[in-house]
C-alpha cells in the first residue's frame, strides 16, 4: 500500500513537472498573424511624444545621457512643478487623428527618462506630482477609443530616474544594467509598470517597446495576448523609408519637424506635400506610417501641426481607399506613379505625384501609358473623389476618363478636375482607381518589351 501511495505522488509530480514545461514551451514568442494582418491594414497613426521637460523645447530625455549629477537632480526635483497643461484636450487631439486619417495612435506614456505621464504607484516622478495633477495617458486613451482609434503605448524599458537611484551611469544600452534581462531590480519595476498600463486602462492594443523587451514583451503577451508589439519585433526605422519594400509588418516613424517633442525654436517643418507623398511610398512599399506630433507645454497642438494635419486631412478625405487595406505590388513604381493594390486583388491604385502643381493643372487632360498593368474590356479607370463629368466655370469641355490596353500596356487619359484650392494650386498627388485589371510582374513585362522592342 505504501508502494502505491508512492508510486502515485510521483505521477501526480511528474505530470505536474510536465504541465509546467508545457506551459513553458507554449509561452507566446511572437504576434499572432492576425493581429499582424490587422495592423497593416491600420496603415496611418499618430505618435505623440510629450514628457516632463517640454517646457524647456529641448530634445525629449536624451538631455540626462551623460549629464552631471546636478543637472539631473534638477532635472528630477524642478522640472514637474513646471508641467500644467491647462488648454490639454484630447478629444481635439483625437479629432484631428480622425479627420486626418490616422487609425492608431501611440503615446509615450514613459519615456527614457522615466517620468511617467500615468498615474503610477511605482514612482513619485509622475504626472500626479506635477501642478496639472491629471491622468494624462487615461484622458488620451479614453478620447482616441471614443474616436474608434486602435491604442498604442510607448514605453522604454530603460528608466533614467530609476538608473540614477542606482547610482548607474546614464546612458542607452551602454552598461550591462541598463538592461533589464541584467538587471533584476529594473526588470521587475518595468514588469510592474506595464501591468498598470495593461490593466487599469481597458484594452491597449499596440506596445511599442522602445529598448531591450526579453522577458519584457513575453510578460505583456501574459496579460494581452492580441497585444500587437512593433518596436523589439518590427522593423521600425526612424527619419527613414528603405530603398526597397522591407518583408511585412514594418514601420516608418516621423517627425514633422526635426525633433520628436516640442521644440519652441530652429524647428523647420516638411510641408504637406512631402508628407502626403511619404505616406504614399511607405504604403507601396508594404509599411504602416507612424507620424509623430509634440504637444506644446500648455498642451495644444502646435500650429504648423494642426494645419499639415488639415492638409494631409483634405488629401485623404478623397483618396482614403488607396491607403488602407492595400499591399505593395512587385513593381512599386514607374516614374512619377506609385502603386498599391487591394487586399482582394480587385484594383490598383496609381498615385501620380508633382513635382508642381503645373505638371497636372486644374482642368488640364494628361496622357498615361501603364506598361505593368495588363487591361481587359472590362477595366474601368476613375479618378477618386472626382466623377470626371465637368470642370467648373468650363462649358463644353469633356472630363471624361479614357482607358484602352494594348500590348504596350494600359493608355489612361483623364482630366485633373477636383477643386480643393480657390486658385486652383493644389500640388498633391492624384490617384487613379482601376478595376478589373492585372499588374505584369517586372520579368513579364521584361519578355514583353524585348518581343515590341524586336518587331520595331
Amino acid at each position: 500500500m505504501l508502494f502505491s501511495k508512492l508510486r502515485l505522488k510521483c505521477f501526480y509530480l511528474s505530470f505536474a513537472i510536465f504541465h509546467i514545461l508545457l506551459c513553458a514551451n507554449a509561452q507566446q514568442k511572437d504576434n499572432k498573424p492576425e493581429r499582424v494582418a490587422w495592423f497593416q491594414d491600420l496603415a496611418f497613426g499618430m505618435f505623440i511624444h510629450w514628457n516632463v521637460d517640454v517646457s524647456l523645447g529641448g530634445v525629449i530625455s536624451h538631455s540626462l545621457a551623460g549629464a552631471s549629477d546636478d543637472y539631473v537632480n534638477r532635472y528630477i526635483e524642478e522640472l514637474p512643478h513646471f508641467f500644467n497643461p491647462k488648454e490639454f484636450n484630447p478629444d481635439e487631439w483625437a479629432m484631428m487623428a480622425k479627420l486626418a486619417g490616422m487609425r492608431y495612435v501611440v503615446f509615450t506614456a514613459k519615456h527614457h527618462a522615466g517620468f511617467c505621464m500615468f498615474d503610477t504607484k511605482t514612482t513619485p516622478f509622475n504626472v500626479m506630482n506635477t501642478p496639472y495633477k491629471g491622468d494624462i495617458t487615461k484622458q488620451l486613451i479614453d478620447a482616441f477609443r471614443k474616436q474608434g482609434i486602435a491604442i498604442g503605448i510607448y514605453f522604454s524599458p530603460e528608466d533614467f530616474y530609476f538608473l540614477h537611484r542606482q547610482k548607474l551611469p546614464l546612458g542607452r544600452l551602454q552598461h550591462p544594467m541598463h538592461y533589464p534581462a541584467n538587471n533584476k531590480a529594473l526588470f521587475d519595476y518595468d514588469k510592474a509598470q506595464l501591468k498598470e498600463l495593461l490593466t487599469h486602462y481597458g484594452n491597449i492594443d499596440i506596445l511599442f517597446i522602445d529598448g531591450p523587451g526579453d522577458g519584457l514583451r513575453e510578460y505583456a503577451w501574459s496579460i494581452n495576448p492580441d497585444l500587437v508589439i512593433t518596436r523589439d519585433l518590427m522593423k521600425t526605422p526612424e527619419q527613414h523609408i528603405p530603398d526597397a519594400p522591407l518583408p511585412r509588418p514594418w514601420e516608418a516613424c516621423y517627425t514633422m519637424g526635426t525633433d520628436w517633442q516640442y521644440k519652441a525654436t530652429n524647428d523647420p517643418h516638411k510641408s504637406g506635400t512631402e508628407i502626403i507623398n511619404m505616406l504614399i511610398e511607405i504604403r507601396a512599399k508594404g509599411g504602416n506610417f507612424l507620424l509623430n506630433v509634440g504637444p506644446k507645454p500648455n498642451g495644444s497642438m502646435q500650429t504648423e501641426q494642426e494645419n499639415l494635419l488639415r492638409e494631409i486631412a483634405l488629401w485623404n478625405f478623397a483618396n482614403r481607399e488607396s491607403i488602407y487595406e492595400v499591399k505593395p505590388l512587385p513593381t512599386i513604381r514607374d516614374g512619377d506613379i506609385w502603386f498599391t493594390q487591394a487586399n482582394n486583388d480587385e484594383t490598383i491604385y496609381a498615385f501620380v505625384t508633382r513635382e508642381e502643381p503645373s505638371d497636372w493643372a486644374y482642368g488640364a487632360r494628361r496622357n498615361f501609358l501603364l506598361p505593368y498593368i495588363i487591361g481587359s474590356e472590362q477595366t474601368k479607370v476613375s479618378i477618386l473623389g472626382y466623377k470626371s463629368e465637368l470642370v467648373e466655370y468650363q462649358e463644353g469641355l469633356s472630363a471624361k476618363t479614357i482607358a484602352s490596353t494594348s500590348p504596350a500596356g494600359l493608355a489612361v487619359s483623364a482630366v485633373n478636375g477636383q477643386r480643393f484650392y480657390t486658385n486652383n494650386q493644389w500640388p498633391n498627388p492624384i490617384v487613379l482607381k482601376i478595376e478589373h485589371a492585372q499588374f505584369k510582374t517586372p520579368a513579364a513585362r521584361k519578355v514583353e518589351k524585348s518581343a515590341i522592342d524586336g518587331a520595331k
